[in-house]
């Protein structure tokens, strides 16, 4: 059983993680920015990237925090993907590329928005509907029956 949980669950986090990720690479190719006009394709073309980037990056440590338990924490993914975009953007203060030229702060905060937006999807959305999902719970029920 507890096998059978385990597979579950990585099977689960597979296809959710690689959906999300394809998502936004299709919205990425199909350049979706061009069919917008005005101040909103200005925010798109500024902010949007800042936002679907780092919530690709929570749901790819959801597919891998069977294997590194240091993610298993919602908070320590959130805290390792703000820490990296922030010393991106930092980088980019600095004149370093790294994940765009331009420094602009308000992309610390887009970054966050995006974390937070994927935490909620992972606490309140997926650990409720999903089997499997919760690993908090899925530890507790293989604890219970050994």
């Amino acid at each position: 059983m507890i096998q059978n949980d385990i597979r579950s669950t990585q099977r689960i986090r597979k296809i959710i993680g690689i959906s999300v990720l394809t998502i936004i690479a299709i919205i990425h190719l199909f350049r979706v920015g061009n069919y917008f006009d005005g101040d909103f394709r200005i925010f798109y073309y500024s902010y949007v990237s800042d936002i679907i980037i780092p919530f690709g990056m929570y749901f790819l440590l959801c597919i891998t925090e069977l294997k590194m338990k240091i993610f298993q924490k919602w908070y320590a993914k959130a805290a390792f993907i703000i820490g990296l975009t922030t010393i991106a953007e930092i980088l980019q203060l600095l004149g370093i590329y790294a994940l765009g030229i331009t420094f602009d702060p308000v992309d610390i905060i887009m970054y966050v928005l995006g974390v937070g937006v994927a935490v909620i999807i992972d606490r309140l959305l997926l650990k409720q509907f999903i089997p499997f999902w919760d690993l908090e719970k899925l530890n507790e029920n293989n604890e219970t029956s050994l």
